[in-house]
Parts: structure tokens; sequence; C-alpha cells
């Protein structure tokens, strides 16, 4: 123990000096942006307090994006120039084409369940007493990580032979029923669609406070006249509700989407991409840490940059027309 301290004490105390220089300088850099005046005070305002945004931005994504587009047209070691090579490994590979299809499902069904669950959820809890405790409850797996959800969904999809006791829920459930249970993670595709169950069941609580709270927006007093008007139910979610929350249920798509892109943890502890299920994010880390081949991750990184360029774009041009209309 003491040989740990004496070993790693000098390491922490340069740490906290370099903490202690970096809030010092911080703070003498605002104390003179703070005395500016005149017609200097707004560049050096700006400069002053953009200046570290940017270079850490620099510094953390634009060098590193670049140098691994470059690195996308490298050998596994970075240091011979190959072309267009891992790009054409990546459209003849057959299990990259199935680790495509299985990203293009997580896309399309992931964040449509969630966030079409999230806004059911956030209507009908909009009608009940007490809707806080509910609402907590259904939050509260947004505070477990994906993979403290895979270890508990693990028990949920946990098989034994048909003679043995199902401690899993699942296959406890589906032999209750009269039916056989299967080892869940090696039928494909359905193992697929279970692991975006845990994506979902952590997700969904995000999803539904978010569109509760622009649910809880809507003027009453346009629900009112509406249902004077004759407008209930489902009628009046499609009217009125809806539209008026169409820009929140959107974000909340999007935001669904960029996550089952970069998706990795649940599919790297449920089965660490074995069995049909590897995506993307998962084959892109398999490739450059674990087979150490830097061209081929950094190929799949920019794929996956491609991917989700488009979705903040449209972002960004949705941020700007409700701007332009308030």
């Amino acid at each position: 123990m003491s040989e740990f301290l004496s070993a790693n004490i000098p390491k922490f105390t340069s740490v906290l000096s370099a903490i202690a220089v970096f809030f010092i300088v911080l703070g003498v850099i605002f104390a003179i942006a703070g005395r500016a005046n005149g017609k200097k005070a707004r560049p050096i305002a700006l400069t002053i307090f953009l200046g570290p945004a940017l270079v850490l931005l620099l510094a953390g994504v634009v060098i590193p994006g670049v140098r691994t587009i470059l690195f996308s047209f490298m050998n596994p070691d970075s240091n011979k120039f190959i072309g267009l090579g891992n790009y054409q490994w990546m459209l003849e590979d057959p299990n990259v084409k199935t680790i495509m299809i299985n990203t293009i499902l997580w896309i399309m069904v992931v964040p449509l369940f969630t966030a079409a669950l999230a806004l059911l959820l956030a209507i009908m809890l909009d009608r009940i007493k007490h809707e806080s405790i509910p609402k907590a409850l259904l939050f509260m797996p947004m505070a477990i990580s994906f993979v403290g959800a895979s270890i508990i969904f693990k028990f949920v999809y946990e098989y034994n032979e048909p003679d043995q006791v199902q401690i899993g829920l699942l296959s406890a459930v589906i032999k209750f029923l009269g039916f056989i249970p299967s080892d869940w993670m090696l039928s494909k595709p359905l193992n697929t669609f279970l692991l975006m169950i845990i994506y979902v069941w952590t997700q969904m609580g995000f999803g539904m406070v978010i569109l509760s709270a622009a649910i809880k927006g809507v003027p009453s007093d346009i629900v009112e006249a509406s249902s004077l008007d004759g407008a209930h139910g489902w009628r009046l979610f499609r009217n009125i509700t809806f539209p008026m929350v169409k820009g929140t249920f959107i974000v909340v798509l999007a935001t669904g989407v960029v996550g089952a892109l970069k998706v990795f943890d649940i599919v790297r502890t449920m089965t660490g991409g074995n069995f049909g299920t590897n995506v993307l994010a998962n084959e892109m880390y398999s490739q450059t840490f674990v087979q150490f081949d830097q061209g081929k991750g950094s190929a799949l990184a920019v794929i996956l940059f491609l991917l989700v360029t488009p979705i903040l774009i449209y972002n960004i041009k949705s941020l700007r027309r409700e701007r332009a209309h308030n």
C-alpha cells in the first residue's frame, strides 16, 4: 500500500497542480474580460469566451475526425496508403453486409418504437392523478447504464435445457404457457429484436418525460374549444395534440436514431456481436481495438459519421425553421 501511494502521489500532485493553474489562468482571463470596455470590449469578450471552446472543438473533434478519414485510406498499421481498399472490403465482406442490415434494422425499429411508446405513455399518464410516481418508475431505467441493463436482461433471457428449471423470466413464462423455450440469444433474427428491447426499456422514460412536458404545453383553451366542437379521443389527438407536439416528437425520434446508430454496449455485453447480432459500432471497436486494424476501423467510423450527418443537418434546419416562425 505504501509503495502504491509513494508511486502515485506525485502523479496526483501534478494533476492537481495542473487543475489549479488552469483555474487561475481562467480567472485572470475572465477578470481581464470583465474590465474591458469601449469598442474592444465585445471582440475581447468573444475571443476569451469562445476561444477555449473552439480550441477544444478543434483538438477533440476536427483534428481526430480528419485523422480518422486519412487512416481509412491506409493499411492496418496506418503507415501505407492503400486507397479505397478498406471500403472495398466493406462492400465485399458478407459479414459487413449482415452488420449493415442489422444497423438499418436498429435505425428503423428502435427510434420509432421508442418514440411511439413514449408518446403513448405520456398521453396515458397525463390523465391520471399522482402521475409523478409512475413517471419516476418509468424514467428510472434511464439512470442505468446500457451495460447494467444488459446484465439485467441476461437473467431475463437466460435459458436452460427444457427438462431443467428455467431461471430466465422469458423462458419461465414461455414454459408456463405450455411452449418449449429456446436459447434466445442463438435464435436469429429474434435475438436482434430482443437486444432492441433493452434499448427501448432504458430510453422510453426519457422520451416520455420530454413528450409529457410538450403535452402539458398545449394551450388548454384550444383543447377545451375542440372538445366543445366534438373532438374527443383519437380525433383530439390527431388534430390537436399531435400537431402541437410534433416538433418534440421528431426530436425524440432523431435522438433515438443517433442512439441506435452508435449502440455498442448492449451488443458487446449480450452477444459480443456473435450469432448474427453485430452492428456497425461494435464492429468498428472490434477492428480497431481487438484485431488492431486501424484502416478498417477508421473506414467503419467514417461510414457511421456519414449516416449520422443527415440527421444532424435535419435537426439544424428544424431549429432554424422554428426560430424563423417565432
